[in-house]
């Protein structure tokens, strides 16, 4: 029997440190991205970077530039707001199942608000110090809960593809989009429509938060579009 390669655990990691940079603002729309400069950051060979590098591509996260290798993308509306519709239906039905659970389980309605609360205060606790990674994790994690409890073990699974691109993106709507204080209160509420056994509130309250989310950075990208366009209109008028 052959060992197991630990390279994946590797690729892995330096996705996540790459995508954390991309997400914390370090390496912005537009940067250009050159591996050996990546492997000699990172402390690592060049070949986790360059398999880290081509999911990041699949993921839609960075993107080839012609013959100058691959840059860090600017996120697209049209894609963004794909993403977001089919978030909406999975944390829609998450929480309608994670409902429907608590309402016919006290104990387990009771576990599930214990560990829920825990996450809130993590997730309140990282808007005050201001550490947008955290929140963007304590997010994933409150999120990920739902799913685990809706009693659907294929949600957690189907929602992974989706918030490896959308980690990028929530970091733009914590930024300009919509108040952090606002999200965690909408979490809160997510949660006690769950725990209180009520599928249909629990439901409307998941895909009302999505649909802010949504909306705000909706309007900040349109913002951003409609200022490149200017821009480009007074640079072709000179």
């Amino acid at each position: 029997m052959k060992a197991i390669d630990a390279s994946p655990k590797l690729t892995e990691q330096v996705y996540r440190a790459i995508l954390d940079d991309i997400c914390d603002g370090e390496l912005p729309a537009g940067t250009h991205l050159v591996q050996e400069q990546l492997a000699d950051r990172l402390g690592v060979s060049r070949q986790p970077v360059q398999q880290a590098m081509a999911l990041l591509k699949v993921d839609g996260i960075i993107e080839a530039v012609g013959k100058r290798g691959l840059r860090v993308t600017h996120l697209d509306l049209d894609l963004m707001r794909h993403r977001y519709e089919i978030r909406a239906v999975l944390d829609g039905l998450a929480a309608r199942g994670a409902a429907a659970r608590a309402h016919d389980d006290a104990a387990f309605a009771a576990d599930l608000e214990r560990r829920g609360r825990a996450i809130l205060a993590a997730g309140e606790a990282a808007v005050a110090a201001g550490a947008t990674l955290d929140q963007i994790g304590h997010d994933e994690a409150f999120h990920n809960l739902i799913y685990d409890a809706s009693g659907n073990p294929f949600l957690a699974a189907t929602a992974q593809p989706h918030w490896r691109f959308l980690r990028r993106v929530m970091s733009e709507v914590l930024r300009y989009a919509e108040p952090p204080q606002d999200i965690w209160r909408q979490h809160a509420e997510i949660l006690q429509a769950v725990t209180a056994g009520n599928p249909a509130l629990a439901e409307a309250r998941a895909l009302e938060h999505i649909g802010r989310a949504a909306d705000g950075l909706d309007r900040h990208l349109g913002r951003n579009a409609d200022a490149d366009a200017a821009a480009n209109a007074r640079e072709t008028g000179r």
